[in-house]
């Protein structure tokens, strides 16, 4: 049987461990080469002459060693990053209209488009010395070596949105109307500045303008080159429903002449923008596989049922299921918290939000735009900031809050970083478990990605003794099972123990999944916010849709909730009905 040995290198500790995998290796002991060590001090396992018995891994104590049994040959991997790495099986091809990516982080979504856009060049899992391009070519299959060539050989343009958006203030000093304007290929950045809403930051400099802006400007920047196909990694982060929505309708204006591929972790979204999926799976951080293409419709519900059809393969034990109710439960117990008029001036902003209560074992979900005062809402709450109406919040209740920007401290491990708080241990037991917590145990801060750093924050305020729990968005950086994980978790953990809390975040399913009530913010960015109270669940998610002038209806397989199409016989239905949070005719009767 084939199989696969990763050592996350990162966590290996080596000569303070004294080398365990080898010491313990039957192999080893036999007298084989199974278990050897590099010329950087690091262990090499050999995937010919390792048996899959999994004692090396339970033996680590740093867990950083993973052994994956192969149930088939996946064939030659079209990347692999070196011995004992990643490697990535197959690669999509991009079609005419929108191509979706669909999987796990650390699933090769990345490596393929780093691949696509000729900053990686495949090595067939030959990695020292690698192939050259052109042996390359032959030896794939004809259509993707025939594309590959192409793009290699600078015969095919392409225009990439990165995923890391922090980066670019680094590779271009200047001001963003600089930026843009060289790069407008289209001559499209007249289009482009109302489109993104971009009218107010065009003669900021990169480095002074926020994330969310920054994101909007690289997403414009990749818009107007022109190119033959466009790539855009996660665009939605850092962007409100509305600039997501605005996004997603330039994206697929854009794809109505040209090829696009687009990967995406908010689920909603995903499926709006995409006429074709490629399901991406395996197991983080080990390996990826790429499925056939398939429509957009039955990709995403492959993908939640983990069983593609076509192939014949099922890549997950369980699927992932959405309540099929309009609401989630709300909660009817007594009242545990109530907090009066709160307002707060921040330079030329103002902010004011309606007194309000919430119930014991209830999840508040918290809608808006950018720049409206959501945040400074759960502030004042959490007490980080002054309430400026005069009247005192309560001071006797405890509050865990995990704000919207996560720093890491220094030279501080995870494992420290736990040890210095006094947690809840059933809910540090639940979350850290639910959230994949446990491997990063050993890891310092500071070299943790975004997403793993979001994971260690949520599993961090969740797990503290509190009786109110603010999370400002909470699935930023996180893939779309982790998403849903939180949901659960989050579900559960609040009920089952009677406390509160309050979330602030901009993925709608996510969002939908997790709240019993709905607090709509509105005003104007920068300038103005207004909170009204927690509302019934459909009463304020129907507003709040129809503020961004969409209706959602619900799978008929899955019950996921998807975005009805503009000016669909669907939409105008539920838009003539007045529910534009999903519409049951039949209920209506």
């Amino acid at each position: 049987m084939p199989r696969i040995a990763i050592i996350d290198r990162d966590k290996c500790i080596k000569e303070r461990c004294g080398y365990v995998c080898q010491k313990v290796c039957p192999g080893v002991q036999m007298g084989d080469d199974t278990v050897t060590v590099d010329k950087d001090g690091f262990p090499v396992i050999s995937e010919i002459l390792c048996t899959g018995c999994g004692i090396c891994p339970k033996k680590c104590p740093v867990d950083c060693i993973t052994i994956i049994n192969l149930a088939e040959e996946n064939g030659v991997p079209i990347h692999q990053y070196g011995v004992n790495s990643f490697r990535l099986y197959g690669l999509p091809l991009p079609k005419e209209g929108v191509s979706g990516l669909i999987g796990k982080n650390g699933i090769g979504k990345s490596t393929a488009l780093k691949i696509l856009s000729q900053s990686v060049e495949p090595n067939l899992g030959r990695y020292e010395p690698p192939p050259k391009m052109e042996e390359v070519f032959k030896l794939l299959p004809r259509e993707l070596g025939m594309h590959l060539r192409s793009l290699f050989d600078k015969n095919v343009k392409v225009s990439l949105k990165p995923q890391n958006v922090d980066k670019i203030p680094s590779a271009f000093r200047g001001k963003v109307r600089s930026l843009l304007e060289k790069v407008d290929e289209r001559h499209a950045l007249a289009e482009a500045i109302p489109l993104f809403d971009l009218a107010d930051v065009m003669d900021k400099s990169l480095n002074q303008i926020s994330g969310g802006e920054l994101q909007r400007v690289a997403i414009a920047a990749a818009w107007c080159k022109d190119a033959d196909l466009y790539y855009f990694d996660e665009p939605a982060s850092y962007l409100d429903i509305e600039q997501r929505l605005r996004c997603a309708r330039a994206i697929k204006q854009l794809a109505e002449k040209k090829s696009v591929i687009v990967v995406e972790h908010d689920l909603a979204l995903f499926d709006y923008v995409s006429d074709y999926v490629y399901v991406f799976y395996g197991q983080e951080n080990a390996y990826g596989v790429v499925s056939g293409v398939k429509k957009t419709r039955a990709g995403i519900n492959q993908y939640l049922q983990g069983f593609l059809r076509e192939e014949n393969v099922r890549f997950r034990d369980h699927e992932i299921r959405f309540a099929r109710t309009s609401t989630a439960s709300e909660r009817k117990g007594k009242v545990k918290l109530r907090y009066p008029k709160l307002s707060k001036k921040w330079g030329a902003f103002s902010f004011t939000a309606e007194a309000g209560q919430i119930h014991e074992g209830e999840v508040v979900g918290i809608l808006g735009r950018n720049a409206i005062g959501k945040s400074l809402f759960v502030k004042l709450l959490a007490g980080v900031e002054k309430n400026e109406s005069g009247e005192e919040l309560e001071q006797t209740l405890k509050v865990s809050y995990k704000p919207q920007y996560v720093k890491a401290l220094p030279g501080l491990t995870v494992a420290a970083l736990f040890a210095q708080h006094k947690l809840d241990a059933a809910f540090f037991e639940e979350a850290h478990r639910k959230l994949n917590v446990a491997s990063l145990m050993d890891k310092e801060l500071d070299w943790l990605s975004g997403g793993e750093l979001q994971r260690v924050a949520i599993v961090l305020a969740l797990s503290q003794e509190a009786e109110l729990y603010l999370l400002d968005e909470p699935s930023a950086f996180l893939d779309i099972e982790q998403r849903l994980h939180l949901a659960d978790l989050l579900q559960r953990l609040i009920q089952n123990s009677g406390r509160m809390a309050m979330v602030v975040d901009h993925d709608l399913i996510f969002l939908d999944a997790i709240s019993s009530r709905v607090m709509v913010f509105t005003g104007t960015p920068a300038v103005k916010g207004q909170a009204f109270a927690p509302a019934d669940k459909r009463e304020g998610l129907n507003a709040f849709l129809k503020q961004m002038d969409i209706t959602l209806r619900r799978d008929p397989e899955t019950g996921r909730p998807r975005i009805n199409k503009p000016d669909s016989a669907l939409d105008r239905e539920q838009k003539e009905a007045g529910e534009y949070y999903y519409y049951d005719p039949e209920a209506e009767k």
